[in-house]
């Protein structure tokens, strides 16, 4: 089976459906970043500096947990569904790498 390709030919990716709101996310997470190095300029308390550090990590974590799914029910299920061995290994060595390397973060 091929790729999946958007009406410009560029090949889809499973995140494509979210990508809007991913970027939207990742914008608010550049700004929480932001506002640490203000904290941090502001001699602002260590404790609550470190609240918002667990923050943007939540953040990213959650960005990436919706990457992992979009991974999952995109990009496996079609290399699966393609009916072709090799591919289907090959996407699911990719998403055993992500999941270790997903929760080696937590």
């Amino acid at each position: 089976a091929a790729l999946p390709l958007d009406p410009g030919g560029h090949l889809m990716h499973g995140y494509a459906k979210d990508k809007e709101a991913l970027t939207k996310r990742l914008h608010r997470i550049e700004g929480q970043v932001r506002g640490l190095e203000r904290m941090i300029e502001e001699d602002r308390y260590c404790i609550d500096i470190l609240t918002q550090v667990a923050a943007v990590q939540t953040a990213l974590e959650q960005v990436a947990a919706k990457l992992l799914e979009d991974h999952v029910t995109h990009c496996v299920a079609e290399a699966l569904a393609s009916g072709d061995a090799a591919v289907a290994g090959e996407k699911s060595e990719e998403l055993l790498a992500a999941v270790q390397r997903f929760s080696r973060t937590r």
